[in-house]
């Protein structure tokens, strides 16, 4: 079994479907998927797409539909019991879950260890009983957890393995049919409805103050899985081109970035890209993070080197329309400010590793279930 509650663990869980496969191409597959997963090879018990949540208004306000998916899980597994369980990210639900199943005799795996280290420490205890072995991305997780009495085991980084693959900034330009000799702008506003409606029209309006000042200037937005063209409109309309998140070779080796805050903004730091991070969230959900997270910083990159702004930080009022063409326009302009945040980025390349962490999950959970 296997489950993935959102687009960047569908990504990540689909990876450890093919690596399963690869090593017993007879194996049986199923769990909460989404389409990475599906095309992986993964049976779909219940479709990612149901279990899509975000903040806790959004939790609280589909908490009953939520428990029905857990229920038709256990459901499932108890006609179908796997050897083992990998549960990806999504750690409130997987935690839960992974109690449950564990109760049932399952060994359950929790890949990409919630980060408690942020917020939440006291929900250690839960962890502790949720999971036979917790497979970490993030090289200082170990001792963190270690201390608390988990043991964690860093397999690599999945966005810092893939960091090494994909297109050049004159491969993207190429496939896109871009000019290499013009800026390219890579706009990138998320996967989740909520993200999407948050930021998609400040974005927008970032995209056609650029391109007054710039009118060569080359726009590309990513297009997650589960996200429709219709939700990415205004950024089209104001001269955005889409392109596939899915597509093998998928890399956004460009000039410059303005990106929501998640696992794109790493993505980001491991290609090079100047970028610039904001977010807006609920009025609750960044109250509650403003007191609860121990960091200065919200974007991981940034938190990875020393908990500091390396890349720009614009959260909640901060970001505004002019605020993000001011801090974008010296990254565009490739003076000093892009050469310091690429000189950090390199630095967290070197830090994270090559190491396939699908593979070496893959590996782990195999050997779980003997």
């Amino acid at each position: 079994m296997i489950s993935a509650g959102e687009a960047s663990g569908d990504m990540h869980a689909a990876a450890v479907v093919r690596a399963l496969l690869a090593r017993q191409p007879a194996l049986s597959v199923a769990g909460v998927a989404g389409p990475a997963m599906r095309a992986a090879g993964c049976h779909a018990w219940v479709d990612q797409s149901e279990l899509a949540v975000m903040g806790l208004g959004d939790v609280v306000r589909h908490l009953p539909r939520i428990m029905a998916i857990e229920r038709t899980l256990l459901a499932q597994v108890a006609k179908q019991p796997p050897a083992v369980a990998i549960l990806v990210d999504f750690s409130s639900f997987h935690m839960r879950l992974g109690v449950k199943l564990r109760a049932l005799g399952i060994p359950v795996l929790h890949y990409i260890a919630p980060k408690l280290w942020a917020w939440g420490a006291w929900r250690v205890g839960k962890l502790r009983r949720s999971q036979d072995l917790l497979a970490s991305i993030l090289p200082f997780e170990t001792a963190w957890f270690a201390e608390r009495g988990i043991a964690a085991r860093y397999v690599g980084n999945p966005v810092a393995y893939r960091s090494r693959l994909g297109w050049s900034r004159e491969e993207l330009c190429a496939h896109l049919g871009l000019d290499p000799g013009r800026k390219v702008l890579a706009v990138v506003p998320g996967s989740r409805r909520a993200e999407l409606a948050r930021h998609v029209p400040l974005l927008a309006e970032v995209i056609y103050h650029l391109r007054a000042e710039d009118a060569g200037l080359q726009v590309v937005v990513p297009q997650a899985p589960g996200v429709a063209e219709a939700a990415l409109a205004p950024l089209v309309a104001a001269g955005g081109r889409l392109v596939d998140r899915l597509h093998p070779d998928f890399a956004l080796r460009v000039d410059a970035a303005v990106a929501v805050s998640g696992t794109a903004t790493l993505e980001l730091a491991l290609w090079q890209t100047p970028t610039v991070l904001l977010y807006r969230g609920s009025p609750l959900m960044i109250w509650l993070a403003r007191r609860l997270v121990g960091l200065r910083c919200a974007g991981l990159a940034n938190i990875l080197l020393d908990d500091r702004e390396v890349m720009p930080e614009l959260i909640q009022e901060q970001a505004t329309v002019a605020a993000t063409v001011k801090r974008l326009a010296p990254l565009l302009a490739d003076g000093e400010e892009a050469a310091a945040q690429r000189r950090q980025f390199a630095r967290l390349l070197e830090m994270m590793g090559e190491e396939n962490p699908a593979d070496r999950v893959a590996e782990a959970a195999l050997k779980l279930a003997q």
